[in-house]
């Protein structure tokens, strides 16, 4: 090969290279943990776009200039559903209209809960299924971002690992039908999370295997998925929706249930307000502790599925085996 056929080799490697790179879309994610999932799958090939940052939450997110641009660029948005980052729902429709939606709650493979109505929730004999208590009609309104009609089902699915390869399978699908030419690419990263998202899973159930007797309450009712996967005894929640803050009647009502139920432990969430879980606590030996199922305090990219679920999974069991 000549000294020039050598420089056009090399000029046409780098334009090939280029325009493979300039071909991948432009991704644009809605929250975190969906974010970490995509993150994964698009490994060497792109940086998915990132919507709710930080500690902000998708309960209570409203729209920057810089989401507004990134929806406007987008050739593909990951979102997980009308039910829960309603904030989303219209500018999906002006700004992202050019853009492939994909909700990720109509992925093949998913394992969806109806949601729990009410405030305590009592567990049934097998252990495997909570029926919802009626609570208190003061603050029983549904708040906008949660749907709760017929038919609806609890929205934060992201936490069952198997839900997550139901997801990732969908994405990895998305993705390769958008750019073919890294298709290959985003099919290997997939493999790689699944075998990740084994382990993970394995290794929480072995976390929490000394405590899925003892019952505790959580902020609000975000964990039914994580509970049927590992068998874990929630026995009630201080408020149905983070937007709707629960009355004197569901404060009540929870109190007596930490008492009747020897729940061990109450658990807050950081983007919410911690003096509530202070007045479920004053009087009884219960203890308190932190669960964070949007990822809130947690550093975006492809490890922070792995982060929050084995967080979750140490704070239980951190909690609940300490002595009251």
């Amino acid at each position: 090969m000549t000294l020039k056929q050598s420089v056009l080799s090399s000029l046409a490697f780098l334009l090939v290279t280029s325009v493979s790179h300039a071909a991948a879309p432009q991704v644009v994610v809605s929250i975190k943990p969906i974010h970490s999932l995509v993150a994964s799958i698009m490994r060497g090939v792109g940086e998915p776009n990132l919507i709710v940052e930080g500690a902000a939450s998708p309960h209570t997110y409203s729209m920057k200039p810089s989401n507004a641009l990134a929806l406007q660029n987008a050739n593909i948005v990951f979102w997980v559903g009308h039910g829960l980052e309603a904030f989303l729902e219209k500018p999906l429709q002006s700004l992202g209209s050019s853009a492939k939606i994909v909700e990720l709650d109509d992925a093949p493979g998913l394992k969806k809960l109806k949601f729990r109505e009410g405030g305590a929730f009592e567990v049934h004999d097998d252990g495997n299924e909570h029926k919802a208590e009626t609570a208190g009609t003061d603050d029983h309104a549904h708040a906008e971002g949660h749907d709760h009609g017929e038919g609806a089902f609890d929205m934060h699915l992201w936490l069952d690992p198997t839900n997550a390869k139901a997801m990732a399978a969908e994405i990895e699908k998305t993705l390769a039908a958008a750019d073919p030419d890294n298709a290959g690419a985003y099919k290997a990263n997939l493999a790689a999370l699944n075998a990740r998202l084994d382990t993970l899973d394995r290794t929480l159930a072995e976390t929490v295997a000394p405590i899925k007797d003892k019952p505790f309450i959580v902020f609000h009712d975000a964990y039914q998925y994580f509970e049927h996967r590992y068998q874990v005894k929630v026995a009630g929640s201080i408020t149905v929706s983070p937007e709707t803050l629960p009355g004197a009647e569901r404060l009540s009502e929870i109190h007596k249930k930490i008492e009747e139920l020897g729940a061990t432990c109450v658990f807050a969430e950081p983007q919410f307000e911690p003096k509530l879980v202070n007045v479920v606590l004053e009087g009884t030996v219960a203890k308190s502790g932190t669960l964070d199922p949007e990822a809130a305090t947690l550093a975006a990219g492809p490890d922070l599925y792995f982060q929050l679920m084995e967080t979750i999974g140490t704070s239980l069991k951190t909690c609940l085996s300490s002595p009251s």
